[in-house]
């Protein structure tokens, strides 16, 4: 395997915007949400995905690869949000070794609070900044950046 030419300056200067947003953008984001609603962006993620999925649950490794969490932090997680009455764990009917989580009528109530403030978050500190036309390219290219990394990755 032969060893990589080093990056050109847009190449590089695009290497390293990305590395300070993957750093920063998670961490500013979770403040803003933390602040104004009490909610960590994890714990978001868990009651968008569930809100979004049939009869509003997903089982727990569904979970866990949705938010990007392993086995054991979405767990640690859903039994906070559980503690909270913000979703109902409850054993797989048809696989008993398995978890669901289901998103109680609470959960639902508080996830439409925080879309607001979330929205506004995550376009204050992202969507604002890129021109318009790029929006669309700019996904497209990160879309298949991610694609290419596989599920595999985020766990």
């Amino acid at each position: 395997m032969s060893t990589p030419g080093p990056l050109n300056s847009d190449e590089e200067l695009l290497w390293r915007a990305l590395n300070r947003i993957m750093a920063a953008l998670p961490r500013v984001l979770e403040d803003d949400l933390l602040h104004s609603t009490g909610l960590s962006l994890h714990e978001y993620a868990a009651l968008m995905n569930l809100s979004e999925a049939e009869n509003r649950e997903l089982r727990m490794a569904d979970l866990a690869l949705a938010t990007a969490l392993s086995a054991s932090r979405i767990t640690r997680l859903v039994d906070g949000l559980q503690s909270r009455n913000l979703v109902i764990k409850r054993r797989c009917t048809e696989d008993a070794r398995g978890n669901v989580a289901t998103l109680t009528a609470e959960g639902m109530k508080r996830l439409k609070a925080a879309y607001p403030d979330h929205l506004r978050s995550a376009r204050s500190r992202f969507m604002d900044r890129v021109d318009p036309a790029l929006t669309r390219p700019m996904a497209e290219v990160l879309g298949r950046v991610a694609e290419s990394l596989g599920p595999e990755a985020i766990t």
